[in-house]
C-alpha cells in the first residue's frame, strides 16, 4: 500500500498523462526515439498549437523534457525507466485483456 505522499502525487501525475490519447501517443512515440515539436505534430496529425498544450502538461508532470538544440527544441523522456514501465504497462493491460479467466466478467462489467 502506498502511503508516501510523494508516491501518490508520482502514480496520480503518470495517470493524468495517459488519461488522454494524445498524451499516450506522444509518450510511446518519445519512448521509441527523441524528436522536435514539428515532427511530432506531423506525425500525430495535430496542430502544433495542441501539440504544446499537450508536451507542457507532460513537462508539469515530469515525465518529458526539453532539451535545447541551437534555436530548436527536442523532447525526451525524462528518464528511459519511464519507457520500460509504458511498455510493461502496456503488455501487462494486454495480458490481462487476453486472460478471460472471470466467468462473471460480463455481467458484472469488471474486467
Amino acid at each position: 500500500m502506498l502511503t508516501l505522499a510523494t508516491d501518490l502525487d508520482a502514480l496520480t501525475r503518470f495517470g493524468r498523462a495517459l488519461a488522454d490519447p494524445i498524451r499516450c501517443r506522444l509518450l510511446l512515440a518519445l519512448h521509441e526515439a527523441p524528436a522536435h515539436p514539428s515532427d511530432l505534430a506531423e506525425a500525430l496529425g495535430i496542430s502544433r498549437t495542441r501539440l504544446s498544450n499537450h508536451l507542457a502538461c507532460l513537462r508539469d508532470c515530469g515525465l518529458v523534457v526539453a532539451v535545447p538544440e541551437g534555436r530548436r527544441t527536442r523532447y525526451e523522456l525524462a528518464d528511459e525507466r519511464l519507457g520500460h514501465a509504458l511498455e510493461d504497462l502496456r503488455t501487462a493491460v494486454l495480458a490481462v485483456e487476453a486472460d478471460k479467466t472471470c466467468v462473471d466478467a460480463a455481467e458484472k462489467h469488471c474486467c
